[in-house]
């Protein structure tokens, strides 16, 4: 048993069950056992492996398409280069490095990364030391300017709260004891004016998740870019409005039961794009994208093909399967999606439309 899983035993048996959201929270960012507190999640020795961790192009091809929108909106200086739970550093390097023949780029951005977990800003120093970067805790406190910024597979670790369909009213999942095991409960249900829409568009039984610690985040955002232009890029795992239970968790790059190992496995759910896109008012949002069509209509193909001239098996098929996984329908292609954030007045980014 998980020090963390013997703390929250204690905890609901003084306090009573406690939400989803809560949680995640604890198992996810508990100073003392908390998932990202404690280790480098990624790659082969980790739980999981991220775009940016699978090919150089995802970043590559990001990074250009940021470049293109700066200077689509005039090429503002000075301006933030920022991402959101940016891993191991990998993506923005990728993105740095394709971009660094783009006239005044560089001279321009100031990097800014936002990141919860000790373990991975020091692997961020290590790759993007020379850009002199400045962390934040939160996303509220980047700088008052143009502001340029990725978000891969960040929202959907932040915490959910689940809400089960009964009759006019919704009973909320909560986590509650069994013996010496967590265990999934309902309170009593209510009506909430909140998901009051919702009862259009689901019946009885079904499951919405809600995900309130989005909404300051991307206002947060959306007000910069608002005030003094620029372009959010939201890629992620989800879907337009959420429906049904997404609450997974991942352990040595396997499912795992979200209860079992608190502490010892990342937590994650489906992202609900359409509350991102209400919260980002004024802006524009773009139509909501396949990852893959994404970046083929950026020109993933061509950047493959112009890496592979230069290997040879097994490098070459390592490439080829790389591409695949990243665009294919089958794969990440079709279950992550993006999408764009930008001024009303400002052109449409690349990439959105056919």
């Amino acid at each position: 048993m998980t020090a963390l899983k013997t703390a929250l035993l204690r905890q609901i048996r003084a306090q009573g069950p406690m939400t989803v959201a809560d949680y995640m929270t604890q198992c996810l960012l508990h100073p003392q056992h908390g998932y990202y507190a404690t280790r480098d999640p990624l790659g082969v020795a980790g739980d999981f492996t991220t775009a940016p961790e699978i090919s150089q192009m995802f970043g590559e091809v990001l990074g250009l398409l940021m470049a293109q929108v700066w200077l689509d909106q005039g090429a503002p200086a000075p301006f933030t280069l920022a991402e959101l739970g940016p891993g191991r550093g990998t993506l923005m390097a990728d993105a740095l490095r394709a971009t660094a023949r783009v006239p005044g780029f560089h001279a321009a951005c100031t990097l800014h990364l936002v990141e919860a977990s000790a373990p991975l800003r020091a692997a961020q120093a290590e790759r993007l030391g020379a850009f002199a970067p400045e962390w934040h805790d939160m996303a509220d406190t980047l700088p008052d300017q143009p502001l340029f910024l990725i978000a891969n597979e960040f929202f959907d670790a932040l915490p959910i709260r689940q809400f089960l369909r009964q009759g006019a009213g919704w009973a909320e999942r909560m986590i509650g004891v069994d013996g010496d095991a967590l265990a999934f409960g309902l309170s009593p249900p209510a009506p909430l004016a909140a998901l009051a829409h919702r009862l259009d568009d689901t019946q009885d039984g079904q499951i919405v998740e809600t995900c309130a610690p989005a909404r300051p985040i991307v206002a947060a955002l959306s007000a910069r870019i608002a005030a003094h232009g620029g372009f959010a890029l939201i890629v992620d795992y989800g879907d337009w409005r959420s429906r049904g239970e997404t609450l997974q968790a991942l352990r040595g790059h396997r499912f795992d039961d979200p209860l079992a190992h608190p502490g010892d496995a990342d937590l994650t759910a489906h992202v609900d794009f359409e509350a991102l896109a209400l919260a980002a008012c004024p802006l524009r949002a773009t139509p909501l994208t396949p990852q893959g069509v994404l970046l083929e209509r950026l020109g993933i193909t061509l950047r493959a093909q112009a890496l592979a001239r230069t290997l040879s098996s097994p490098a070459l098929d390592q490439h080829l399967a790389a591409h695949r996984r990243l665009t294919h329908a089958r794969e990440m292609g079709h279950l992550f999606k993006a999408l764009g954030l930008y001024p009303a007045d400002a052109p449409a980014p690349p990439g959105f439309d056919a």
